[in-house]
């Protein structure tokens, strides 16, 4: 009996020290990683939160930096990170010298619990194979005319109806639309992707416990990554305690439930499917790796295409003119389509270029994925001439490249859909200017998906109902996250259009 408590004391003796030292040489490592002695005024505007005394978003006050930055480059030291929106740096770490700011390893270290093996957390050959296997399928004309199948239905059957019942006079008529989009997208790509309809946008509106997860998860990774002290979230990792407990819930339930994806789809059968998932089985045996693989489409697929909505209509309820300008082109683009087909097809939103325009000009001003990261291999000079040093961290700043008057022109603050055509038709922009999409390399496969599916909403809703954002004179506050959300959502009443409108 003494020698057990004993031992009992020895192993926890052994604990407390081991955990004392681990603690201790964190607490120095995490000094000399805050680099306290930096006291230049952007670093300290940064540590003390002082900026938010003139911004309600970070995004907003690096955009300004930049714009002052005679090179439209600036330097956040304590977080060791490089932030441009340069389009010759842009094009530099896209293109011309790709392979020398790969995503890196600090990004990988910081998703890797929730994408894994996923296409947008690798590099190298297990990014070559996913994108070569996801272009394939992404650019045959099949699986696109699969998914504007289920993109019209869900937008027939689901998003209209429930705009309707939401337009009731005798109700309310508000509705969160964020929450609207989000359910919308998750179940459109749901089904492209996996075959499987999760039904969030059914009129009763039901829970999502992934979707709410996912959320959850997204935003504590976020909060990851804006640390300049990245041993405190791996020592509270270590420890299971706070936000990384959270964390670690959330990614379970995510992980639970799109292991009950593949599952369903192995009972379903992969060989007559059409969807992404039955593609990617037929050549990957590993659940896991299919399970970041199901996960990495979802974050593309559901997150993205929500944010870009939700923006495109909080502009068009500001600007009443360029919503009658949408209702003429749909009008004249549908003239004589059948009354019963509530979406335009896919030929008649090719025609489109308003629409087109909108959306373009939309996603300029807010772009789903603010900001996207590389880090450097070795140490390289960018275009404008700023040094960055192996293994810095190097940022370009899509939402900040959108209000850059050296890009965009002394009225690049403004909602102005036709910059984007040329006689009417139009007239898209060069990628490094405009890198939304990305751009080079790693330039996004699901463009032409996601425009099509964003585009199907705008021109099926926008001529059937007014949309009124309460509480619209504000600029939108964003939550952090891996991309762009409203905080607190976007409230909206709606209204039915009658036909003499």
């Amino acid at each position: 009996m003494e020698a057990a408590v004993w031992l009992q004391s020895c192993v926890s003796s052994f604990f407390f020290i081991f955990a004392g030292t681990f603690t201790t040489f964190s607490g120095l490592l995490l000094l000399g990683r805050w680099r306290p002695w930096c006291n230049c005024p952007v670093c300290r505007a940064y540590l003390s939160s002082s900026w938010t005394a003139e911004f309600d978003n970070l995004c907003d006050w690096y955009a300004h930096l930049l714009r002052q930055s005679p090179t439209g480059t600036v330097q956040i030291h304590v977080l060791g990170n490089t932030i441009t929106a340069n389009p010759d740096n842009v094009e530099y770490m896209l293109k011309t010298n790709f392979d020398n700011f790969p995503k890196g390893k600090p990004f990988s270290a910081i998703l890797s619990d929730l994408l894994g093996r996923g296409i947008f957390n690798v590099d190298g050959e297990a990014w070559r194979f996913q994108r070569k296997m996801a272009s394939l399928e992404l650019g045959s004309v099949s699986l696109r005319s699969y998914a504007f199948r289920i993109v019209s239905g869900e937008v027939h059957h689901r998003l209209l109806p429930l705009l309707a019942f939401v337009s009731d006079p005798l109700g309310d008529n508000t509705v969160e639309l964020q929450d609207v989009f989000r359910r919308f997208a998750f179940d459109s790509i749901c089904k492209i992707s996996f075959g499987l309809d999760p039904a969030c946008l059914e009129l009763s509106l039901p829970m999502s416990e992934f979707a709410m997860a996912f959320d959850r998860a997204s935003t504590l990774l976020a909060r990851r990554a804006a640390t300049t002290a990245p041993l405190l979230w791996k020592l509270k990792r270590f420890l299971n305690v706070g936000s990384e407990r959270q964390l670690r819930r959330s990614i379970r339930i995510v992980n639970v439930l799109a292991d009950e994806v593949i599952r369903q789809r192995r009972i379903l059968g992969s060989a007559s499917g059409h969807d992404l998932l039955s593609r990617f089985m037929s050549s990957v045996e590993d659940d896991r790796y299919l399970r970041d693989i199901v996960i990495s489409f979802l974050l593309a697929g559901r997150d993205t295409v929500a944010s870009a909505l939700t923006s495109v209509f909080f502009l068009l309820s500001q600007h009443p003119k360029v919503v009658a300008a949408i209702r003429d082109e749909v009008a004249a683009v549908t003239k004589g389509k059948d009354e019963d087909d509530e979406v335009p097809t896919y030929e008649q939103l090719k025609g489109m270029h308003y629409v087109t325009a909108v959306l373009h000009e939309s996603l300029r001003l807010y772009p789903p994925v603010q900001f996207d990261s590389k880090f450097c291999l070795e140490d390289d000079v960018l275009p404008d001439g700023t040094m960055v040093t192996k293994n810095a961290r190097v940022t370009y700043h899509p939402y900040a490249m959108g209000r850059m008057e050296r890009i965009w022109g002394s009225d690049c603050f403004d909602f102005k859909p036709e910059r984007w055509l040329r006689d009417g038709l139009f007239t898209p922009e060069g990628l490094f200017r405009y890198p939304v999409f990305q751009a080079g390399l790693r330039v996004c496969l699901g463009k032409e998906m996601s425009l099509m599916e964003m585009k199907s909403v705008i021109a099926s809703v926008v001529p059937r109902f007014d949309i009124e954002v309460i509480n619209g004179g504000h600029s939108p506050h964003f939550t952090p996250g891996l991309t762009a959300t409203i905080a607190g959502g976007l409230s909206v009443r709606v209204h039915r259009r009658t036909s003499d409108e």
